[in-house]
């Protein structure tokens, strides 16, 4: 008898602001669902912004409104026969158990649920929620503000005693995002010299930095990037590494 996996807790965190984890989430949350096969649940937690949530609102408009997103909607769900993945509006300090109930009032449980928390450790319910994640992912830049505020998070957290909201299976990995290709090997080099001596694990992809990033989806037509009803044009991922992101990505959390 095949035992059937347990849904995955996965969160992009960082302490720092403006490092790219709600936009690697719906990316990746978009490809995992519409383009690889698997039934993903976000959770946007990070009040009171919910960029997550108001970008399916915008989302939703530009669909309705423009005649490209819209046959490309309406082929897409055809041809994967389900619907758009959920994104459900909480506070981080009620993340868990409202993730909890979504999935057991869901007809389909979903593969991974992934959780897009505050930007701060120090709000409320951040440090619970993360400590029950099954991965964490936190990007990095060649910037020394964030870099020094990821790895005194990193260490720190790491270095929390256990509590019953623990998960002693938890890993957590650095990757780089926004890798600009003018900038000289050297200045990562270093730094990847820093995160080995504190025996930090970093992923292999580097995801280069694009205008894309900053870009939602728009009335140009095959230019679907950054958006949470339809996945990234194939073409887009490469020129930004993030279809070798995925591969390693899955790799990493067995999916």
């Amino acid at each position: 008898m095949k035992t059937k996996k347990k849904t995955l807790k996965i969160s992009f965190a960082t302490p720092k602001g403006g490092v790219g984890k709600s936009t690697i989430t719906s990316l990746l949350a978009s490809v995992l669902h519409y383009r690889l096969g698997f039934n993903v649940l976000v959770m946007d937690c990070d009040f009171p912004q919910h960029s997550l949530v108001n970008m399916r609102e915008r989302d939703l408009k530009m669909v309705m409104q423009n005649d490209y997103h819209k046959r490309a909607a309406m082929k897409l769900y055809q041809s994967i026969n389900k619907k758009a993945y959920p994104i459900i509006n909480c506070k981080a300090e009620d993340a868990l158990s409202t993730a909890l109930k979504h999935i057991s009032q869901s007809a389909v449980e979903p593969d991974v649920t992934f959780f897009d928390l505050p930007g701060t450790a120090n709000s409320k319910g951040v440090l619970t929620t993360l400590r029950a994640m099954d991965y964490i992912f936190s990007p990095v830049s060649a910037d020394r503000l964030v870099m020094e505020s990821t790895l005194s998070f990193t260490k720190a957290f790491l270095g929390l005693p256990e509590t019953e909201e623990s998960n002693n299976t938890q890993e957590m990995w650095l990757f780089w995002n926004q890798v600009d290709g003018r900038e000289k090997s050297g200045v990562y080099e270093a730094y990847q010299s820093v995160i080995r001596g504190l025996d930090l694990t970093i992923m292999k992809t580097q995801i280069k930095d694009s205008k894309r990033f900053r870009k939602e989806t728009d009335d140009t037509p095959n230019s679907v990037f950054r958006s949470s009803l339809l996945p990234a044009e194939t073409a887009l991922l490469k020129a930004t590494q993030m279809d070798l992101f995925v591969d390693e990505f899955l790799k990493i959390v067995k999916l």
